[in-house]
């Protein structure tokens, strides 16, 4: 099943070395403009301890087959300005159809 398409994304990848040695990200866009659909979901758990629940938000993006995204990448979401780091790229095969890669993300905040 191929996705509808929400919003566009850059990728961005790279870091660079602070004045401290510390290892930061850098903001270079591999790709920009890319049709991507994002979803944020929600699911609840309960601490073990406590019981409280917690909400556990999860967002997942579809991206073209075609995409160069691996894992440490980040997704810029071009309508919000959302970063998100890639926690896993996934790609089903089919032989006859090119699925879109389904990427795991986790949100940072937004772009500055």
């Amino acid at each position: 099943m191929l996705a509808l398409a929400t919003t566009t994304v850059s990728v961005l990848r790279g870091s660079s070395t602070d004045a401290f040695g510390d290892e930061t990200d850098t903001s270079t866009v591999l790709k920009a403009g890319i049709a991507a659909s994002l979803i944020e979901s929600t699911r609840t758990a309960m601490e073990p301890v406590s019981g409280t629940p917690r909400i556990i938000r999860t967002h997942v993006a579809r991206l073209p087959a075609t995409t160069d995204v691996t894992e440490d990448d980040r997704i810029k979401d071009e309508r919000t300005n959302e970063i998100y780091i890639v926690v896993s790229v996934t790609k089903n095969s089919n032989p006859v159809l090119a699925q879109p890669l389904r990427v795991d993300l986790k949100r940072t905040g937004r772009a500055a």
